[in-house]
């Protein structure tokens, strides 16, 4: 029975990963923090004949996300761990990202990331074999101005995947990296301002599944933004912040 592992399932991308890989014959292990939402996709997912386990864990407790990894792993050993869990960073009013909301946008979406997928790398390099996603966005190729912590954590898990990738590569773990353009979630319903080519988040997992049952280096997507964010650090200074201005944006407080 193949085990798979989402972080940040509770709703989004995470969520519709979730109701995508629900079969019979598959095992899902769900994770987020707010225990009632999900719940409410682990019940679609048995729905669909999934057999699904729940975790409603911070996943900044690298100790206790650690030990927990550990013991799934030891019951049933986990195939697949789709890091997806994270925030999106900024200020209310596009003003100065403040030092509390910078470190803890890290704190989320790199360190309690990396709590998940380095336990992960040692569990699967040891029995060689296994396949992890980092899930980071196109923000690591063009950097928004009202989302710098955001962006950084972004370009972070992009090398980091990377890397990692050729280092487990020979020992027959696979990792891949997803890099999403704009997607219709409710994390991103909280920014206010142009989302070009914006897809849902059930688009988005058909993408993702898709870019890792072949097992791509950098799933990039949608194509066309893709490819120009992929090419706006090639540009200078002075054409890439005309490009990005309009992408600039307000972000309602996280509660």
């Amino acid at each position: 029975m193949p085990c798979i592992l989402i972080t940040g399932a509770s709703s989004g991308i995470g969520a519709a990963l979730a109701r995508r890989y629900a079969a019979p014959g598959t095992r899902l292990v769900l994770n987020a923090r707010d225990a009632g939402r999900l719940e409410a996709v682990a019940q679609d997912c048995r729905a669909l004949g999934a057999e699904v386990l729940t975790e409603a864990r911070d996943l900044r407790d690298r100790d206790g996300v650690r030990a927990w990894l550990r013991g799934l792993d030891a019951d049933t050993p986990l195939d697949r761990v789709i890091a997806n869990a994270g925030v999106n960073g900024g200020h209310p009013t596009g003003g100065l990202e403040t030092e509390e909301t910078g470190f803890e946008t890290v704190d989320i979406n790199l360190v309690g990331t990396l709590n998940v997928v380095l336990p992960c790398v040692t569990l699967m390099a040891a029995r060689g074999s296994g396949q992890i996603a980092l899930i980071s966005s196109l923000a690591a190729y063009a950097p928004l101005p009202d989302a710098p912590a955001y962006s950084g954590t972004k370009a972070a898990l992009l090398a980091h995947g990377m890397a990692l990738r050729a280092k487990l590569q020979p020992m027959g773990v696979r990792v891949s990296i997803v890099t999403p353009g704009y997607v219709k979630t409710p994390m991103g319903g909280v920014i206010k301002g142009w989302r070009p080519l914006e897809m849902s988040a059930d688009q988005a997992a058909a993408h993702i599944v898709r870019g890792l049952e072949r097992d791509r280096e950098v799933i990039a997507f949608p194509a066309l933004i893709a490819a120009l964010a992929r090419g706006a650090m090639l540009v200078p200074e002075s054409v890439r912040r005309l490009g990005l201005h309009g992408l600039r944006f307000r972000n309602r407080p996280r509660r």
